[in-house]
């Protein structure tokens, strides 16, 4: 990692043309602070195992933003609340995950040729947690698991823990948002063609708030 962070941090995220909205990117514990982060990326619990963000935060557009607080409390009614692993993400990131990623597997990284929708702030990985207990639930993998398991339509594992993925999804997919095929953990928002790829790190994004 050493080797590649100078590469991704010197190349240039992609050209893109379009008329493209004004990025507006939100912090999203200043809308709803019951939303928990584990923010794996600015750890060593990660796939890589080092950190690759600066500070520990989530960010999304403001659309898919408060589209993700309507799914949080909607949960809420169920007992869940939100635990986000990852959100908006610095195209440079994506350049270094794509670079260290043997290529059998790419499939569970986008290609930093065409940029990915954590790019663009409409993306959020993300599971469930208990507020009885404050702890994150068991799902059908682990987060970031690179198998047959993370998939969302995969039918072993426990009923329990396919019945929270699904229930996850659901509430997910009732606001505008669609999980990527071989991530249970992954949704993309509707509106993530109407933003460009972004490349600015986290401690570069004004200041957080709400409205």
């Amino acid at each position: 990692m050493a080797e590649l962070l100078p590469f991704a941090l010197a190349a240039t995220p992609p050209v893109e043309h379009g008329d493209f909205r004004k990025t507006d990117l939100v912090d999203l514990v200043t809308l709803d602070p019951t939303i928990k982060l584990d923010i794996r990326y600015a750890t060593t619990r990660n796939f890589l195992g080092t950190p690759l963000y600066s500070q520990a935060r989530a960010f999304l557009q403001r659309p898919a933003a408060e589209a993700l607080v309507r799914a949080s409390l909607a949960l809420k009614r169920e007992g869940y609340g939100l635990l986000v692993h990852d959100a908006y993400r610095p195209w440079y990131v994506t350049k270094l995950f794509w670079d260290a990623t043997p290529v059998d597997k790419h499939r569970f990284v986008a290609d930093p040729a065409q940029g990915s929708r954590h790019n663009r702030g409409c993306a959020v990985d993300l599971t469930l947690y208990d507020l009885k207990t404050g702890k994150a639930v068991t799902m059908p993998s682990l987060y970031d698991e690179m198998s047959e398991r993370a998939y969302p339509a995969y039918t072993g594992g426990g009923e329990d823990a396919r019945a929270r993925r699904d229930l996850l999804r659901r509430h997910m997919e009732a606001e505008g948002f669609a999980v990527y095929e071989y991530e249970w953990w992954h949704f993309d928002y509707r509106d993530w063609q109407s933003y460009a790829i972004g490349n600015v790190r986290f401690e570069d994004i004004a200041a957080p708030r709400g409205r």
